[in-house]
């Protein structure tokens, strides 16, 4: 079932996704050559706490990080370690944080110092189709009005969408109903209403869009070995224009 959000919990969740956000942006600042996955999941974690909040993803599941990590050919879900960044590598980091009973959870793909042209369109693009999606999150249209619009500006830059995986409700739960595909028809889905938390996610391959699961139990990669990226926020459906809950600090 899909929780509406009152207005007291919308405060809770603009809360932790205001420090969800931030550690992202932390992420993305410590992404730079020399810099092990570790160093940045450390201070991530650091981050949270200090904040007063605890990160969502320790421990989720058994995952054993305060966030997912994943370098270059890595779709999600990479375990950070004792890898060193290399100048070209280009870095997805997906962080969730929990505070007064409430998750924010987001990610970005990051520049590992100059990288390629191509590197650089598949993290515009990704990007991008998050916001070309959210044109579709308004109270009355369908969920799959957000898939369709995401999966037709991907497949239009001639990238493709991972399938396996989906965005998701978030709220007093990481993973809520509903599921959101990056690809689907419009018209079909559940019926946006205001008051629903909701984690927008493109995952986009530069390759094909087969993936696998390494043998950590975890990390997802391409199947052809090409790039891919992420980008997610969390937002909230209005009754006007949506809400992101974890955007940018300006």
């Amino acid at each position: 079932m899909i929780t509406l959000k009152s207005s007291h919990e919308i405060e809770l969740m603009r809360r932790a996704g205001k420090i969800t956000a931030a550690a992202r942006a932390l992420a993305g600042e410590m992404v730079r050559p020399g810099v092990t996955t570790q160093e940045i999941d450390s201070e991530v974690e650091r981050f949270i706490r200090k904040e007063g909040a605890v990160p969502s993803f320790l421990h989720y599941q058994g995952y054993p990080a305060s966030a997912c990590i994943s370098v270059n050919d890595e779709v999600i879900h990479g375990i950070p370690g004792k890898r060193v960044l290399k100048e070209g590598d280009i870095v997805s980091v997906d962080v969730g944080a929990y505070i007064g009973g409430f998750h924010g959870d987001c990610a970005a793909t990051f520049a590992c110092g100059a990288i390629s042209p191509e590197a650089q369109n598949l993290i515009d693009v990704t990007r991008q189709s998050f916001f070309e999606g959210i044109q579709y999150a308004k109270e009355g249209k369908r969920l799959f009005d957000i898939s369709a619009a995401i999966q037709t500006y991907v497949e239009s830059h001639g990238y493709s969408i991972v399938r396996e995986y989906v965005g998701h409700g978030v709220g007093a739960q990481m993973h809520e109903a509903p599921e959101i595909p990056n690809y689907g028809h419009p018209g079909r889905g559940a019926r946006l209403l205001r008051g629903m938390t909701l984690a927008i996610e493109p995952m986009v391959n530069a390759g094909g869009a087969d993936s696998y699961q390494m043998s950590d139990g975890w990390t997802v990669r391409t199947a052809d070995g090409k790039n891919a990226a992420h980008y997610e926020n969390t937002i909230l459906i209005t009754d006007g224009e949506p809400e992101i809950l974890t955007a940018p600090a300006i």
